[in-house]
């Protein structure tokens, strides 16, 4: 077994236990962390940061994330939505005028945060580099036509989300995404967590390990620009700021972060959101097949809403339950129901407080493995009134080629064992 570092309270042992096991198999460095009412009770790393394996994963090592950055973004806009200077429900071109060109003045902010903008990648060409400049990146989303109805179809923007929203963010603060994340959400937390990365933290930057053999992306919507793993190791590539992708951090930073849709908007003694802001991110704002994912999907504001998983942890500390995902996410946030007379529902979903924040990443095709992520989520609910609320996250910087799916398969759809039934509402992830 791995030698595995840090803290971690008896009744988390089992997570212990199952890094330890992944990184004697085919991981090469991690860390998790778990987050109780915005406590850290699990805070653990282990295995190596580099594929030589010569470089010991430390408690301040951090990675590329990929699209774990998606959930900071979008918590970025939820934040300006709960102080009232941002109406996700107003057109994109309100706050940003040269985007309503090409038949754009139909597309309204939660267009953006759900996929639905037509949006999904660059009409025109476009390079890596590209992605470097900001102001030529959003000037060509600005001139460029939805390829479908705003708001009737969905499509995962994997590149041009953080684009979209980061302007949108910059146009209202004046501030890039960057800035705004690092000024309002990072320092306050005092979360390890950079989009945009400076030169003095490059020194515990785990460099993303490519995987055996990369996936094509839907023939009809072709990668634009191709991201090869490696580009995530370069200088440029890590100074940029590419609010969908380019997010640098580890488990306790993104856990610290997120813990705070799963606290009713304070962690730590910092209100960053009201408990109804934090409600935002669970209204529902799209259903059905996602065009560039090639499956069903559900979107919420910003985060993708899971279908209910009962995951508990009893007395024992033991996992009742575990949500291994198939498809592709983030991150989310896990609402559970409340019952008690006088609740009201909202947006169709019993009324209640979120309960916990589900970061959950798996190795998907669509990013062509560039990092393995993988997450165990774990809610549990104290006797009487009192709510406990947990966020956990476990990141793999080294790639899993057995749990690949070939390039001739779609993705493994889930299926909902035969009986199956369940009170919850649904959980929620960041796409």
């Amino acid at each position: 077994m791995a030698e595995i570092h840090g803290v971690c309270e008896d009744r988390f042992g089992e997570m212990r236990e199952m890094l330890a096991a992944s990184l004697a198999k085919d991981d090469v460095g991690a860390s998790v962390a778990v987050y109780v009412d915005g406590e850290p009770v699990v805070d653990i790393w282990g295995g190596y940061a580099d594929a030589a394996r010569t470089v010991p994963w430390e408690r301040d090592t951090i990675t590329n994330v990929w699209s774990t950055t998606k959930p900071m973004t979008a918590l970025c806009a939820l934040i300006l939505a709960d102080r009232g200077e941002l109406d996700l429900a107003a057109p994109v071109a309100a706050y940003w005028p040269e985007f309503a060109a090409a038949g754009k003045e139909r597309v309204l902010v939660r267009h953006l945060l759900s996929h639905t903008a037509g949006l999904p990648v660059w009409d025109e060409p476009m390079t890596v580099e590209d992605l470097y400049d900001w102001h030529l990146a959003t000037t060509r989303l600005a001139g460029q036509a939805p390829r479908w109805e705003p708001g009737t179809e969905a499509g995962y923007h994997a590149a041009t989300q953080g684009f979209l929203v980061g302007e949108v963010v910059r146009r209202v603060t004046g501030r890039s995404l960057g800035a705004f994340f690092a000024e309002e959400v990072a320092g306050p937390l005092g979360a390890d967590f950079h989009i945009g990365l400076a030169a003095e933290h490059d020194p515990r930057v785990s460099p993303v390990i490519p995987p055996p053999t990369l996936m094509e992306p839907p023939s009809d919507l072709p990668a634009n620009p191709l991201l090869r793993p490696e580009e995530a190791n370069t200088a440029p590539w890590r100074r940029a700021e590419i609010p969908a992708a380019n997010g640098h951090g580890n488990a306790r930073s993104v856990g610290l972060v997120q813990s705070v849709l799963a606290c009713g908007g304070t962690v730590r003694g910092v209100r960053l959101l009201s408990e109804e802001g934090c409600a935002r991110a669970v209204e529902e704002q799209f259903r059905g097949f996602d065009r560039v994912l090639g499956t069903r999907m559900w979107y919420g504001m910003g985060y993708g809403l899971l279908e209910p998983r009962p995951l508990l942890l009893g007395r024992d500390g033991r996992l009742a339950g575990r949500d291994r995902p198939r498809r592709p996410h983030d991150g989310g946030v896990r609402h559970e129901p409340d019952a008690r007379p006088g609740r009201r529902p909202w947006h169709g979903f019993p009324a209640g407080r979120l309960r916990g924040v589900v970061l959950l990443t798996d190795l998907w095709p669509l990013y062509s493995g560039l990092i393995g992520l993988s997450m165990i989520v774990v809610c549990e609910s104290s006797p009487g009134e009192r709510e406990d609320h947990a966020c956990a996250f476990v990141q793999v910087s080294s790639p899993r080629a057995s749990r690949r799916w070939p390039p001739s398969a779609s993705p493994p759809r889930r299926r909902r064992p035969a009986g199956h039934t369940s009170a919850n509402t649904p959980a929620t992830r960041s796409v």
